[in-house]
Formats: structure tokens, sequence, C-alpha cells
């Protein structure tokens, strides 16, 4: 089963769904724990009748949501058709859909060489080499737990900072947390490749990605 582009999943028009870092994620707000677990309970009899799993975060005040296709790698027409579907026991129960607020934290390491390096975090995070999926530069936790952590090849004498997050988030949300984080004292370093990524820095120069899906297709 082939998987999505970026592109064909906005025109797919899931409302209240974001792609982030290959996969469809949506947070549900909840009045109180109970319901939130009453929704995972619905979701979790959709999921078996369709033989089709998502991964679930419940919490006190909230139902996180990711779904993609484990065997494909990606966001498939599956993803889309049981996200209609989560969306619409959301509306049964009263609830919403929202893109608002998801993010997804991915960290970068600059590298002069980075095939010599990857092994080392790998094992440090106990993290085994994927298979099948996924690019050769990276070291990407199979239980979503740990942030994915990618390595980005730089020259060996560059006086830049080694080690910078990415932080995924929905395109309508760059600009406010920009704005936010410009009026908080940061700078924007560069947007040569909006809408793919804006770099950003702190007041010491810390630098930090806004990325989207845009432009990777």
């Amino acid at each position: 089963m082939s998987t999505l582009t970026g592109a064909q999943i906005a025109d797919a028009g899931l409302d209240g769904w974001t792609y982030l870092l290959g996969a469809l994620h949506t947070r549900i707000r909840t009045p109180d724990f109970a319901a939130g677990l009453s929704l995972v309970d619905a979701i979790g009899a959709e999921a078996e009748r369709r033989d089709h799993h998502p991964d679930l975060d419940l919490r006190y005040t909230h139902v996180d949501v990711r779904l993609w296709s484990h065997d494909a790698g990606g966001v498939t027409d599956r993803d889309v058709r049981l996200a209609r579907a989560v969306s619409a026991l959301a509306a049964e129960a009263g609830l919403a859909t929202a893109a608002t607020g998801v993010a997804r934290l991915e960290l970068a390491l600059d590298s002069p060489d980075f095939a010599a390096v990857l092994p080392f975090w790998r094992a440090v995070l106990a993290v085994a080499e994927p298979a099948g999926h996924g690019p050769g530069d990276e070291v990407r936790d199979p239980a979503g737990a740990l942030p994915t952590v990618w390595f980005q090849e730089s020259g060996r004498d560059e006086p830049r900072q080694r080690w910078h997050p990415d932080v995924w988030v929905d395109p309508a949300e760059v600009g406010p947390r920009m704005e936010a984080a410009l009026a908080a004292g940061g700078t924007l370093v560069s947007d040569a490749a909006a809408p793919n990524f804006w770099v950003l820095a702190d007041p010491d120069g810390n630098r930090v990605c806004l990325c989207t899906w845009q432009g990777r297709d």
C-alpha cells in the first residue's frame, strides 16, 4: 500500500488533524478523565473492527491520537479513513478534534561524519536499526516515546551550535509561534527554506527550526 504525500493529506480535508513526522495527529480535549477513557474505549473498538490501530495517549484533560501505517512506513488511505471515524466518535461524544497546540519534537545533530556517531546514539537510546522504512540518517524510537534524532552533515570547523531542536507543527501554527518567539527576544535567522522550515535563534544565538510538511513532497 502506497503512502500519501503531505499535499494529498491536505487535500483530504481532515478537519482538526495535522500531518507531522510521517503521521496524522489530533488532540481531543475532554471535560474529565472518565470522558477521555470512554472515548479511548470507543476508538479502540472501532480500531479492532477495522484491524488498524492508532497510538493513543490518554491524559486528564485530553486524548492525543496518532495514526500511521506501520507496514507502509507512513500515512495511507487506511489512516485517513480511521481519522474520519475518530472524528465522528468524538463528535458523538460532544467533543472535537483539533490540531492547535499539537507538535512533535525532533533533535538534530550537526556532524561531519554522521555514520560514525549514529551507532553510538542508537546504542545509548536502545533503539534498534530500522528495517525497510525510514531514512538511514536518523534514530527513531518505534514506540514513539522518545524524540526522533537525525544527523545533518556539517563541516569540521564551523563555529556553530552542534545540537538543535526541530519543532514540527501544523502550518497554521507557524505564524503564532514565530510571533511569540520574536516577542520573547528571539530573532529570525533564515526563512530561505520556508515553508519547509524557518530558523530562529534565542537571545544567546541558540538555534531552533520550526518545521512543516510543506515543500517536502
